[in-house]
Formats: C-alpha cells, structure tokens, sequence
C-alpha cells in the first residue's frame, strides 16, 4: 500500500467520526515526541514523585534498555532527545498525552494518527493489529480511528522541524501555554507532518 493511499484511509477514518458540516484538510501518522513529557492528569491515587536518579541508575539504564531505573529513564530520554512536551496536570498538553499513553498499552499495535478539519486538531489510534498481520487486517485498521482527543483550531499553532535526534518534529502550541510534539521515523517523508503544519496555518 502506496503512503497516499494510506493518507486516504485515515481520513476515512477520522472522517466517520466527523458530523456532515466538518471536514478533514490534512491527516498524519505520527510517534509521540521523544523526552521529557507534560506532567500527568492530576489522579486521586497518583503515587509520590521518586526522587533524583542516581548516576548508576542512569549508566545502566543506557548499557541496557531492559534494565528500568524508573526517573533514571526520564534522564536517559532527556539526554537524547531533550523535552517532549511541556505542560501542568490536567493542560491540554498533559490530557492528550496521557489520552497517547493509555491507547498505546495493551496487546497489539496501534497507530497514532493527527488530523486537522477545518474546526479542530484531531489525535486519533487506530485499532490493535498483530505484529505479523495480513495486509488487508492492516488496511481495515487504518480506517477504524479511535478519537483520544481534539483541540479548537484557534487554540493551537504548529511548528515544523529538527530537534536532536528528532529530525522531523511537529511541535504543537496550546493556547494554555503547554505544548506537545510528534515526529516521523527519519526514512519516512516528513511531508505529512508539513501538511498538519499547514492546515493549522491556514485560515
């Protein structure tokens, strides 16, 4: 399957969740930003923040990636790829990101889709396949989009480029002052992330 065609079937897919006066301008298949990431959504039952990692904690985290050192990974994800996303508990940065993490738990693989409509920013996944699933079970899940959250055109803005080892990063910019970024593998085009750019641009 062609990336157009691929393009095609997640809006199709956001598209269905749309009501008939709303439509999809441009749509994306991104990975959450790589670092330092918003701050959760406040829960009642949100366990006490651990305190500073330790060096040992961090050196070993970095030998080897199965070793987990709890704040020794946020270190670790610091040192390569900086910060992620910025934003208080319960910012619309925190909410969309949390809204990411949970989606992504769980068995089977689900992509992470952006849409923007010419009312909203979209952030769909679509539905769990296989790691060795057929073409056409592939195919059926890109159009099968769960919306984990939208955000009003007029209260974000977007900006497109390199950040260390993110080389094609879309940074997003809330209204509340938090943000968020997405990228593309560095062997995948970067144009969909452009267009998202664009879209939100655009009047």
């Amino acid at each position: 399957m062609t990336d157009d065609e691929s393009q095609a079937r997640y809006a199709e897919g956001f598209s269905r969740l749309l009501p008939a006066d709303e439509r999809v301008r441009a749509v994306a298949k991104v990975r959450a930003g790589g670092g330092l990431t918003p701050a959760p959504p406040a829960l009642p039952s949100a366990p006490p923040a651990a305190g500073r990692p330790s060096f040992l904690g961090v050196l070993l985290t970095v030998l080897s990636p199965n070793i987990t050192f709890g704040r020794a990974d946020s270190a670790v994800d610091w040192l390569f790829f900086g910060v992620g996303g910025r934003g208080q508990p319960d910012s619309r940065a925190s909410e969309l990101h949390h809204a990411v993490t949970v989606a992504t738990k769980g068995f089977g693989i689900r992509h992470l889709v952006l849409g923007v409509t010419d009312q909203r920013l979209l952030l769909g996944a679509t539905a769990p396949v296989g790691l060795l699933s057929r073409s056409s079970a592939d195919e059926r899940a890109q159009a099968d989009i769960e919306l984990l959250g939208s955000v009003p055109r007029t209260s974000v803005t977007a900006r497109f480029g390199r950040y260390r080892l993110n080389w094609k990063r879309l940074r997003l910019d809330f209204a509340d002052g938090s943000w968020l970024s997405f990228h593309v593998p560095m062997a995948e085009s970067g144009r969909p992330l452009r267009e998202i750019a664009a879209a939100l641009s655009a009047g």
